[in-house]
């Protein structure tokens, strides 16, 4: 590693715990005066069994921003992006929600954020449900949704920035004009990316009863882009499910492979019975995260599946990676787009020859060209020729 980048990453926690006294002295002298205005409650998504449901949120000062349009000018993009990341929380607000009855109560911290954990009596079936959430002596309340997961096929956990979302995180100047200057309305999803994830979730036994296979969405981007993240999914219905974010702070700076790969085993843990495929891309560090991940849980993860961005250096590396995770049973596919991880996917039993043809259509009328790919069949696992590698 270099030297610079050792020293760097050194000093981070002691710049951390000096900023850190800093923003707890003036949080402590102007958080007590923000609580008494209007405040925005803003839930996330929440997760868990049919035993207990978590979810979390924040509580912030309102900000002023109007609904995202695809011909919103890039200036006022880029200044609803700096509303978010420096938004203004509110601490010691007592948060109660309601979910079947059962009531839990939280308390927000000096940055906002609250969870809330519900055990409830009955065991609650698969799939949504809502939580009734208000803020302790004020007016209205808010709905919020949680995910229940019991007796699924399997699970696919997905990265966001350049696995779902074009964001060109392996170039900083592009990143920064695509992320500062774009809204739900006008990033763009990779192509045929929402038809993929909704084969998945469905799974091959679309209409039989089965509980739709749950996806969770684990990214290094900030807690403050949610509500612009969960537009974006809604609005080019890709699946939605729980949102595992970080927080806004110098450990961002500090690389997101320990943040990652822990997110992902207390997913694993929460869920024991239930195998996952793990999708992210070649721009950063999941290859090498995902292939820990085979190692540390065999037999939890039925595949692999990594969008390439990059070029040959790369690539190579992934290719090695991929010989290691081939030795635990389980095949990582280095994917060209979204039409070579469903062919993958179609000869691996994971979704339906319908499914498939529908991901075919999406990435085809994308590209805008014809190109029918030729499926191999080499024990059914090798995808597509020409396309996957």
């Amino acid at each position: 590693m270099n030297p610079a980048k050792t020293a760097f990453k050194a000093f981070l926690p002691v710049l951390e715990r000096a900023v850190g006294g800093l923003d707890r002295s003036f949080n402590g002298f102007v958080q007590p005066r923000r609580a008494r205005g209007k405040l925005l409650l803003q839930p996330y998504l929440g997760w868990g069994t049919p035993g207990r449901v978590e979810l979390a949120g924040r509580v912030l000062l309102p900000r002023t921003m109007r609904p995202p349009q695809k011909g919103d000018a890039r200036l006022l993009n880029f200044l609803n992006v700096m509303r978010r990341l420096f938004s203004r929380e509110v601490g010691g607000v007592r948060v109660e929600g309601t979910l079947a009855g059962q009531t839990a109560a939280a308390t927000s911290d000096l940055d906002g954020y609250f969870n809330l954990c519900f055990e409830p009596t009955a065991p609650l079936s698969a799939g949504w449900h809502d939580v009734t959430l208000s803020l302790e002596g004020r007016e209205g309340s808010r709905t919020a949704h949680v995910q229940v997961v019991d007796h699924a096929r399997f699970g696919i956990i997905s990265d966001l920035d350049d696995t779902v979302i074009q964001s060109d995180v392996t170039s900083l100047p592009r990143m920064l004009a695509t992320v500062l200057t774009g809204n739900a309305r006008t990033r763009l999803p990779f192509p045929g990316v929402a038809a993929f994830y909704r084969a998945l979730t469905r799974g091959p036994a679309a209409g039989g009863g089965q509980a739709r296979n749950p996806i969770f969405y684990v990214s290094s981007s900030p807690w403050n882009f949610f509500d612009l993240l969960l537009s974006f999914l809604e609005y080019r219905r890709i699946p939605l499910g729980p949102l595992f974010l970080r927080n806004w702070g110098f450990n961002l700076l500090a690389g997101h492979g320990g943040y990652k790969h822990g997110v992902i085993e207390g997913i694993l843990n929460r869920y024991p019975d239930l195998p996952f495929i793990l999708v992210g891309d070649s721009g950063e560090k999941d290859p090498e995260i995902y292939a820990e991940v085979v190692r540390k849980w065999p037999g939890r993860v039925l595949a692999v599946y990594i969008r390439d961005v990059t070029g040959a250096a790369r690539d190579e590396g992934i290719l090695h990676l991929r010989e290691e995770v081939r030795k635990a049973g389980v095949d990582l596919v280095l994917a060209a787009d979204s039409l070579a991880a469903a062919g993958h996917a179609l000869a691996a039993g994971f979704i339906t020859g319908g499914a498939y043809r529908s991901v075919m259509t999406s990435v085809l009328a994308t590209e805008g060209q014809a190109r029918p790919p030729t499926l191999t069949s080499t024990g059914g696992q090798e995808g597509v020729r020409g396309r996957a590698r």
